[in-house]
């Protein structure tokens, strides 16, 4: 039987250190979010992020707005001094459209992190902004909280230089939103991780000391790749998604689903080591620990 991880318990040690940072800043903090659509996780995600917000001291202004009207709202939040936060809850557009609205948010205010300034620090495993290394970047907030319960599952060794380093891993999705940037951040950390989307299997290899990852197409096919590995991770929006099955792992492996959808079937749970059934509470977590690191980033 695995020990299942509820997100909400994990992050709560994560928002009292996350508390006292903000209680320490010499103001209090505003977050602005942008609801476009009667659309049932993005109001989910929305009220996490109000819970979170209340729970740290975080004012936060939810704001409806017709998708045509998101880029003046946005550009209105980026000007204003009051604002220090800025969510925008997706789907907006449902098209490619919704990635320029991404890249419209100041990346000073980008508590998500999904500004492509912050995705070429990433992919680069560029850790600081500026020369002296005082300045940290920020990472995409639902890939960092996956990383966060994976230190929960004991996956990896914590504080380490490369705290993946030895673990197999499999991730189904490479959006360019969660599944490529996490696959990233986990070979950067040392994993090796299989990826797989609709186009077949990419290899990200580990990144070499002080260096960046590596990627390349693979040939590998899904019961080899999850035959081998310590980490299953799952993030499939569709239900003609294959769920993975128990007979499909190792009794040692830690799985978690940070899709809307059901990517595991039942059995799994009774086989893996670690499950982890999803991932909102601890993704608004670091979406407010990135807030506290841009206000300092801003200020010093």
């Amino acid at each position: 039987m695995a020990r299942i991880v509820d997100p909400a318990l994990a992050s709560a040690s994560f928002r009292d250190e996350i508390r006292l940072e903000i209680h320490a800043l010499p103001e209090p903090l505003t977050f602005v979010g942008f609801l476009a659509a009667d659309h049932g996780p993005s109001a989910t995600y929305a009220e996490y992020t109000r819970r979170g917000c209340d729970d740290v001291g975080v004012k936060f202004d939810l704001r409806p707005v017709k998708r045509l009207d998101a880029e003046a709202a946005v550009l209105d939040a980026n000007a204003d001094p009051r604002v220090h936060g800025i969510f925008i809850y997706y789907p907006v557009f449902g098209t490619e459209q919704d990635a320029y609205l991404r890249d419209l948010v100041d990346p000073g205010k980008d508590v998500e992190g999904l500004h492509s300034f912050w995705a070429r620090c990433l992919y680069a495993n560029k850790r600081f902004i500026d020369d002296a290394k005082t300045k940290k970047a920020i990472l995409p907030c639902t890939p960092l909280a996956i990383l966060k319960l994976l230190d929960v599952a004991a996956v990896s060794r914590v504080g380490a230089a490369r705290p993946l380093a030895g673990v197999h891993a499999v991730v189904f999705n490479r959006s360019e939103v969660v599944g490529r940037p996490l696959a990233s951040m986990m070979a950067n950390d040392g994993a090796e991780v299989v990826s797989f989307d609709v186009d077949g299997a990419q290899l990200f290899e580990p990144a070499p000391q002080d260096g960046a990852h590596t990627v390349r197409e693979s040939a590998v096919d899904r019961a080899t790749a999850l035959a081998k590995a310590d980490v299953v991770i799952t993030g499939v929006p569709s239900r003609a998604f294959p769920l993975v099955r128990a007979d499909e792992i190792r009794s040692v492996a830690a799985c978690l689903n940070f899709s809307t959808l059901k990517n595991f079937e039942d059995d799994v749970a009774q086989k893996a080591r670690v499950f982890v059934p999803r991932v909102g509470p601890m993704t608004v977590t670091m979406a407010l620990r990135n807030a506290a690191r841009l206000y300092r980033n801003a200020r010093s």
